[in-house]
């Protein structure tokens, strides 16, 4: 564990993250694509079993239509009253609505708990669709910093030279300490053909690199057979990825595929049903995919569902520091099972599952609602899944387009 070094400014010196040695990664309070939001994380869609008032009920106050039962026997009408009545300048009801909304959320203390603005929850779904400009790196936070967890393959980031575990200090010269993941993907993203400066530390030094945006259009699934091996590559969990991974495994027992690789490197999660789905591919029906936990009680079970395609098909996932939540939820499920060895570094460390729910004045919380387990009891959260083989590959590796993990998979059959 070595500390950056501090004489980097921007108020460096106060607040130091750790790098752990290698390519293993620093845990995060949320994660975003710098373009647009990464969708969710292994969130759920239109589950009905947590309701949430009270931010309706700051918004009550924050039109002054609050009773005495409200929040403002806590003093917050109180405050707001005089913040309205004694500041000098000019107060957006709308933006102080939102920051009441944010620091409310805020002070349940869970880094993945948070309250998006209209303009926030409409980027956020807008990248379900996978289709955005910007550069393509999926970005994190932790003690005030934003960082980089990957740049996604292919995109303006990686050819720039992003590399994992950057940590974004300066966007376009101004500093980016101590800003969220959604500030910082407002102000990295732009039209296509314009360019963005952003200044890094990388192993304890300054670097700038200028990336020119374009549109990114992240592909759910792709696959292809190389020297007999089938390789499906999974770059995120969407509301295609059980079906085209489907489509992927029948292709390969159409050709007499017997040796597979599961590629989810620097895959930040998704759809928890896609996960579900991509891992009954391997798993038989009614084998335990995941449990989900709200502190020690199991409060729901997930199973597959059925048609194991490549059930006897010997395979390998690949992962690394960029693999998280619902990536981390299959690479754990086919290893618990005994359907597939880990290879590569170790994941990322998520282990929650988020709710998405809209507000009525607009707007919605995205809210830790569980914790998930693998079928073998693991909670992997801020620790990750530790590969049963372990194969590094080096910024030395991207730079000189060397893959000593997948060779390593390929190797292994």
């Amino acid at each position: 564990m070595a500390e950056l070094n501090n004489d980097m400014g921007n108020g460096f010196q106060s607040q130091r993250p750790k790098q752990k040695a290698g390519m293993s990664f620093m845990k995060i309070s949320a994660i975003a694509l710098a373009g647009f939001f990464v969708f969710g994380t292994g969130f759920l869609i239109g589950d009905d079993r947590i309701k949430l008032n009270s931010v309706d009920n700051i918004a009550s106050i924050a039109t002054g239509q609050s009773s005495s039962d409200d929040l403002s026997t806590d003093g917050l009408q109180e405050l707001y009253d005089e913040l309205r009545h004694n500041y000098d300048g000019e107060i957006s009801d709308e933006e102080l609505l939102d920051g009441l909304k944010k620091g409310a959320v805020a002070a349940v203390g869970d880094s993945y708990t948070e309250y998006l603005s209209q303009e926030e929850t409409k980027e956020f779904n807008a990248d379900l669709d996978g289709t955005f400009e910007g550069i393509g790196a999926e970005l994190a936070q932790e003690d005030g910093f934003v960082i980089v967890v990957a740049p996604i393959k292919g995109t303006p980031a990686e050819r720039a030279g992003i590399r994992p575990q950057d940590i974004i200090i300066e966007i376009d010269g101004e500093t980016s300490t101590d800003i969220t993941v959604f500030e910082a993907v407002k102000r990295i993203r732009g039209e296509k053909g314009t360019e963005v400066v952003l200044t890094v530390i990388r192993a304890g030094e300054r670097v700038e690199v200028p990336i020119v945006r374009d549109t990114i259009d992240i592909a759910s699934v792709e696959w292809r057979i190389e020297d007999g091996i089938g390789i499906i590559e999974i770059g995120r969990f969407s509301s295609d990825t059980g079906d085209l991974t489907e489509k992927a495994a029948k292709e390969f027992v159409d050709a007499g595929v017997k040796n597979v690789i599961l590629d989810m490197r620097g895959n930040p999660g998704g759809l928890l049903n896609q996960a579900v789905e991509v891992s009954s591919i391997w798993l038989d029906k009614g084998v335990t995919v995941l449990e989900e936990k709200r502190g020690d009680e199991v409060i729901k079970t997930f199973e597959a569902t059925g048609n194991p395609i490549l059930k006897d098909v010997n395979t390998v996932v690949l992962i690394n520091e960029g693999s998280a939540s619902a990536s981390e939820i299959v690479a754990g499920a086919l290893k618990d099972n005994g359907a597939a060895t880990l290879m590569g570094a170790t994941s990322f460390g998520k282990g929650s599952v988020q709710q998405l729910i809209d507000l009525k004045r607009g707007g919605s919380l995205k809210v830790t609602i569980a914790r998930w387990f693998t079928p073998g009891g693991k909670n992997i959260d801020k620790e990750g899944l530790t590969p049963d083989t372990e194969v590094e590959r080096t910024s030395e590796d991207i730079d000189a387009d060397r893959d000593p993990q997948l060779d390593a998979a390929k190797a292994s059959f």
